[in-house]
């Protein structure tokens, strides 16, 4: 396969976290659809604040999931053959590095994360929070678990914090194209 290769109509979920950059949902659903998947949306309850439903559920077919439900759902999506972390927040990198599972989001990633389904991350985390202690371990657990890290900045593969205070002009900057990449690198390697 290509570089840009992703498993055709193969299913990604996209977790999405309480941070600015959850108001580009929609465009990161585009990006992701556009290149051949089937996007289902999965929200912290942190998110609601950022996230349209109503414009999420055009393009997928389902507003955006933010509590547990029966997995025989009707409409379920099913096991994703990838997930997205987009933003993913402080909490959630902790959370999921620790085995928290204290949401259906963190559910989600944590059984991600448990069964080997391909991960990409791009964590929005400000300059102070990123140089807490335990923040660089959560980091590395997730890599150890062979996720991918994106930069919320530049798009490489190296995350950065975000300085406090520049939040709208770093998702003003963003592209959802970001994600692509990594996703077709970690996809294709199977």
């Amino acid at each position: 396969m290509s570089g840009d290769s992703l498993i055709s109509d193969g299913l990604v979920t996209l977790v999405v976290c309480g941070a600015p950059l959850a108001s580009r949902t929609p465009e990161l659903v585009g990006a992701l659809s556009g290149k051949g998947w089937r996007v289902s949306v999965v929200g912290t309850p942190a998110s609601a604040a950022w996230l349209d439903p109503e414009a999420i559920a055009r393009q997928t077919g389902e507003p955006p999931r933010l509590g547990f439900h029966p997995p025989s759902r009707p409409g379920h999506p099913g096991t994703p053959d990838a997930l997205v972390v987009c933003p993913a927040t402080f909490n959630t990198i902790n959370k999921a590095a620790t085995g928290v599972n204290d949401s259906y989001a963190l559910d989600v990633l944590c059984e991600a994360l448990g069964t080997g389904v391909p991960v990409v991350a791009v964590p929005m985390v400000d300059d102070r929070l990123w140089r807490h202690p335990a923040w660089a371990g959560s980091l590395n657990v997730l890599r150890g678990a062979g996720v991918l890290l994106v930069d919320v900045v530049s798009g490489g593969l190296v995350p950065t914090p975000v300085a406090a205070g520049t939040g709208d002009r770093v998702v003003a900057g963003f592209d959802p194209a970001w994600l692509i990449a990594p996703l077709a690198r970690l996809t294709s390697a199977g």
